[in-house]
């Protein structure tokens, strides 16, 4: 179970879910293993885990709604893979969708049933995860986990290419279960990919293969965050990429970019339920000292 430490004393009105998550905790499922099998809905296009998080939040609550309905409502942004270099960068810092747009997909797909309250876990929030998200799944609530799976990645395996949004159907005291992909993952290594910058790695192959279409990056001051681009000098890592030499094994993997995407959980709920006031009016969680 994640632990607090000392600031645990200081999450208010978060106290009581340690109270009685944290010992007692077996697990709090919406659906067995058996039927998450049976009802999950896997990834229903390119870019489209926010779009499938949604469908499966939707199916969860007891809507039957076609999956390019709910594509359309969530607006699921793509790649432009054919796009110059400065275009494509551009492209993949958007693509797929934010919590933001998850919240208005599911309130236009179920014409105002559905709401959603995100709640950053980034930076480092002082929660205990797997009571946390059973407190709100007790009262009729489900999550949806937006994560960096660039971050935590286990020694040996490939960074993955994208950050990822999959609905939580069940918790218990140090797992959380997931869709798209089916998953049981450790609630400690869930919450290390919840605490996030909004960064993505976009590796060396995606940027060496597009240099042909030039590196004119002027289209990065025209961005409403370019301030960010500038921050992190991607036109200048990639010029420091293009410059290396493979022979001496003196390269860069990736460059970083900015990410539209913000790390944390998405809680939905149908309006007229009591626990949708208690929700929208909740405080955000408290930060890590």
């Amino acid at each position: 179970m994640d632990s607090c430490g000392p600031c645990a004393g200081a999450m208010g009105s978060e106290r009581s879910v340690e109270e009685e998550g944290s010992d007692d905790l077996e697990s709090v499922m919406i659906w067995s293993l058996e039927e998450a099998v049976q009802k999950q809905i896997l990834q229903i296009g390119s870019s489209a885990c926010g779009a499938t998080a949604v469908l499966n939040v939707l199916q969860a609550l007891q809507f039957d709604i076609l999956p390019d309905v709910v594509d359309r409502c969530v607006q699921t942004r793509l790649r432009k893979n054919d796009a110059p270099l400065a275009e494509y960068l551009i492209s993949r810092s958007v693509a797929g969708a934010t919590h933001q747009q998850l919240i208005e997909g599911a309130g236009k797909a179920s014409e105002g049933r559905v709401v959603g309250r995100f709640f950053s876990f980034y930076p480092e929030r002082c929660v205990q995860l797997t009571a946390w998200l059973a407190n709100w799944m007790r009262k009729g609530a489900v999550a949806v986990v937006t994560m960096n799976m660039q971050v935590a990645v286990p020694d040996g395996k490939e960074i993955p290419d994208a950050w990822h949004h999959q609905m939580v159907f069940g918790v218990d005291t140090e797992k959380v279960y997931m869709t798209n992909p089916l998953e049981i993952e450790e609630s400690s290594l869930v919450k290390r990919r919840l605490c996030s910058e909004s960064l993505l790695l976009v590796r060396r192959h995606d940027v060496l293969t597009r240099l042909a279409g030039g590196t004119d990056f002027s289209i990065f001051k025209q961005l409403p965050n370019h301030s960010l681009w500038e921050q992190l000098d991607v036109a200048g890592q990639v010029g420091w990429m293009v410059s290396q030499d493979d022979v001496t094994g003196e390269v860069s993997d990736y460059v970083v970019i900015p990410a539209a995407y913000k790390s944390g959980v998405t809680l939905f709920t149908l309006r007229h339920l009591d626990v949708t006031s208690e929700l929208l009016s909740a405080s955000e969680l408290p930060l890590l000292h």
